[in-house]
C-alpha cells in the first residue's frame, strides 16, 4: 500500500505522467469537463471533499510552476488568498495567472485530466501546469 499523502491512484498517475508544462485542473462541482478529457470524479456531496483537501493532495506530490484562475475568483478575494499561499509554500515561486471564464472553460480543453471536488464556491477552479524538480 502506498505511504504518501495522495492515496488516489487515478490522481497519482495523472500526476506522475506529467512532463514539464503539461497541465491538470482541479474544480468545483459545477465545472462543465469536455468529452475527451479524463474526468477524475471525487465528489461524494456538497462540499465533499473541499477544493482545499483536494489542492493540497495534489500539491503534495506536484511540482507546479504556472497556475490559471478564472478572473471572476478575484471577488472571493480570501479564498484565492488561501489557495494561492498553499501553492507558493508548496512550490516557491509561481505564476499566477487569470482569464475571463469562457476562457478558463477553453483551456481546460489541453488538460490532461480534471479533477471534480464537491467544492461549491463559484469560480473555485485552477489549472496546475507542472514544472521540473531539477
Amino acid at each position: 500500500m502506498k505511504k504518501t499523502f495522495l492515496l488516489n491512484a487515478q490522481v497519482s498517475r495523472q500526476i506522475a505522467e506529467l512532463g514539464h508544462t503539461q497541465s491538470i485542473a482541479i474544480a468545483d462541482c459545477g465545472l462543465p469537463i469536455p468529452k475527451g478529457v479524463e474526468r477524475i470524479d471525487l465528489a461524494v456531496c456538497a462540499g465533499i471533499p473541499s477544493f482545499e483537501d483536494v489542492l493540497a493532495a495534489v500539491l503534495s506530490e506536484m511540482k507546479v510552476e504556472r497556475s490559471l484562475f478564472a478572473g471572476e475568483l478575484k471577488e472571493n478575494a480570501l479564498f484565492l488568498q488561501s489557495i494561492t499561499e498553499k501553492i507558493s509554500k508548496a512550490n516557491g515561486k509561481v505564476i499566477f495567472e487569470f482569464c475571463p471564464h469562457k476562457d478558463f472553460k477553453t483551456e481546460i480543453l489541453n488538460c490532461s485530466a480534471v479533477i471534480r471536488t464537491g467544492e461549491q464556491t463559484p469560480y473555485a477552479n485552477v489549472i496546475l501546469y507542472s514544472g521540473v524538480v531539477f
